[in-house]
């Protein structure tokens, strides 16, 4: 894996992605902040050498290189999921990636929806803990041990110190931050009533398919990680309805900006 992390990252530096400070990997519907970029560089992920291809209709594919808020950043227009085709390692392959191009501490946003029926569709919440639904590690595999501690701790993932930033940029800009737990699911189907009062009972405040194993991977690397999770749907399973995933699409546009707003301002105290 060393040795093809090693192409990724010689082919996007001949590509001007020099010395990112901070990486950014964007959820479902979340790719307006790019218009905040001063774009540099960008490249499509089918031609960057051992990285996936987004197959998902709504996610673009395409690694950015940029300033934002003052800072160098690198955002993945796109991410990638299990529920594709793909491994955990395919998956968390780019956060290894932009790790080795240089950068110090890594954002992350996702589409979920809310167990917790005091969270309104449109909020944001700031992750504090996950549950690992996926069945599966991006550090079980041979070697593991050759990039860092296999036996990585988490007893806390997410980074304190940004955290707290968000949730005070978020007092100054009136938005409201809810804090909670996020449970990953392999998907691609949504859940069943019976699954919802499952994930409520075992703490879950929001569950969505992705996000996990990119944190995992960043723990792994001593990298830094804060995490949100823009909520798209309410999951009621005593009120349930049928999934209508442009309605989905048009929640994450809706409380993006308020997104954008808590990620620029990290940015810039970072």
């Amino acid at each position: 894996m060393k040795k093809f992390i090693k192409q990724s990252v010689e082919f996007l530096k001949e590509r001007g992605f020099e010395a990112p400070e901070i990486g950014i990997i964007l959820g479902t519907g979340l790719g307006q902040i790019i218009e905040n970029v001063e774009v540099i560089a960008e490249v499509s992920y089918n031609h960057i050498p051992n990285f996936p291809t987004a197959t998902v209709e709504f996610h673009k594919g395409k690694l950015i290189y940029g300033i934002l808020g003052g800072k160098k950043v690198i955002l993945m227009q796109g991410r990638f999921h299990l529920y594709e085709g793909y491994t955990l390692l395919d998956v968390t392959f780019p956060v290894r990636v932009m790790y080795q191009l240089g950068i110090k501490k890594l954002l992350v946003s996702n589409a979920s929806g809310a167990i917790n029926l005091n969270y309104k569709k449109g909020e944001i919440m700031l992750i504090d803990d996950h549950i690992n639904l996926q069945g599966g590690s991006p550090l079980a595999f041979r070697g593991v041990e050759k990039m860092g501690e296999r036996f990585v701790d988490m007893s806390a993932p997410y980074d304190s110190k940004m955290n707290e930033t968000i949730e005070s940029i978020a007092k100054k800009n009136n938005i409201t931050l809810h804090k909670g737990v996020y449970a990953s699911v392999v998907g691609p189907q949504l859940e069943t009533r019976a699954e919802y009062r499952y994930l409520k009972i075992i703490g879950a405040d929001a569950v969505g398919m992705s996000t996990v194993p990119e944190i995992i991977v960043a723990n792994h690397l001593g990298l830094p990680v804060s995490a949100v999770s823009v909520l798209t749907d309410e999951c009621d399973p005593d009120n349930l309805k049928p999934v209508d995933i442009p309605d989905i699409i048009a929640a994450a546009g809706k409380a993006e900006p308020n997104m954008i707003t808590l990620f620029t301002e990290l940015i810039k105290s970072l």
